[in-house]
């Protein structure tokens, strides 16, 4: 699965229209929400807090068409808490957003 850059700016467009500057400030709230999930996933004291990080991340990245960070967001409810594979695929993810 690639990853879109496209994506989330045409997903915004679709939400406030042709407003660049709401469509620049909407993205950074994004990511900084994407920036916070993750951190709540490698702090994640369990895993009970760790599918609840992943769910929130999941739910984040689908409003925003986020769809390589919706799939794996999926993969670490259903997954290991803490693996470090997947930890190391969203931090990837989300350096590129």
């Amino acid at each position: 699965m690639a990853y879109d850059p496209g994506a989330i700016d045409a997903t915004l467009a679709a939400a406030v229209g042709d407003e660049p500057q709401l469509i620049a400030e909407l993205r950074q709230a994004f990511v900084e929400g994407v920036q916070r999930g993750l951190s709540g996933l490698e702090t994640a004291p369990d895993g009970d807090h760790w599918r609840i990080a992943a769910a929130r991340l999941k739910g984040l990245a689908a409003s925003f068409g986020a769809v390589r960070l919706m799939a794996l967001a999926s993969e670490a409810i259903e997954g290991v808490p803490h693996d470090p594979l997947l930890l190391r695929k969203l931090r990837r993810v989300v350096a590129r957003l």
